[in-house]
């Protein structure tokens, strides 16, 4: 298609005046730039404005190097666990038909509708030392409030929804017309996962990772309910950022929050990247059928 042409294609499926679109595009960098740039530019200046001899000795910190591993651990648990969830509830809410269905549907969502403190505070009443398991926790010597395990049940809570609800509308659109032939030429249930469900869904679910990995680095509220802001053992990343600010350690506090956000970037580029290939995918299996 030549230029011309191409202007002339786009110019009439625009309505807008041409001042009404500059007006819409100025109004949403202006936006971004307020909300978004200036924010992150703000935190990189302030981590970095006393020198990097500062900003690399508050990383090294013994504190920090600890909320860094106890953060990678909490996420390294929490999501393959939800990454195992969110495929069996997508599985079986898009292939069949069962009894609970609903409210299976609406559980998945309850996290997006309870606030990450009062998931903390129900975690407290049930596994705490003064909660309904409590004592006989407390018997056997096992610890879950201010300890890992706690750290790690509030993370997994607050993540779950999101690979999940990546999957159940992409293996709902699918169908189950390739599973069944699958199992009419008598492959397993097994075979016709990882031969034909799996591949399928693989862009969503490498998508639903990265949200959920996301939503687990900077998980807060929960997390802070439950760790009890034990440094060296009980504080997350942004637990360790709240105390350095709160204590002045303004120069440390930054330091810190900028590791989040280069992950939360890293996170970003990953996203992205995997719109693109799942984009071009689509694209490639269109072009195949026309040709067809």
């Amino acid at each position: 298609m030549s230029g011309s042409a191409h202007q002339a294609s786009v110019s009439a499926t625009t309505t807008e005046p041409r001042f009404v679109r500059v007006a819409l595009v100025t109004v949403a960098l202006s936006f971004l730039t307020l909300f978004l740039f200036v924010p992150l530019a703000a935190v990189f200046y302030e981590a970095l404005r006393k020198g990097i001899g500062v900003y690399l000795a508050a990383i090294a910190d013994p504190y920090a190097l600890a909320a860094i591993r106890l953060t990678l651990l909490s996420v390294a648990i929490a999501v393959p666990l939800n990454m195992v969830f969110g495929i069996a509830a997508a599985w079986a809410i898009a292939k069949f038909e069962f009894l609970g269905k609903s409210v299976l549907i609406t559980l998945i969502d309850l996290p997006f509708a309870v606030s990450p403190v009062i998931a903390g505070m129900i975690y407290v009443l049930l596994f705490g030392a003064q909660g309904w398991l409590g004592p006989w926790l407390g018997a056997h010597d096992i610890k879950i409030i201010f300890a890992v395990p706690g750290i790690v049940l509030a993370t997994v809570f607050v993540t779950v929804p999101f690979i999940a609800r990546e999957l159940i509308p992409l293996m709902q659109a699918q169908g189950t017309d390739e599973e069944e032939a699958a199992l009419v030429l008598g492959a397993s249930g097994w075979l016709t996962f990882w031969r034909i469900t799996l591949p399928n869904i693989q862009w969503g679910l490498l998508y639903g990772v990265v949200l959920c990995t996301a939503r687990a680095m900077g998980e807060f509220g929960a997390v802070s309910v439950v760790s009890g802001h034990i440094r060296g053992l009980t504080n997350t990343l942004p637990l360790h950022v709240e105390i350095l600010y709160n204590e002045y350690q303004f120069a440390a506090a930054f330091a810190c929050a900028s590791l989040l956000t280069l992950l939360a970037l890293v996170m970003l580029a990953f996203k992205a990247l995997i719109e693109r290939r799942a984009l071009r995918q689509r694209h490639s299996a269109l072009a195949m059928e026309t040709s067809s």
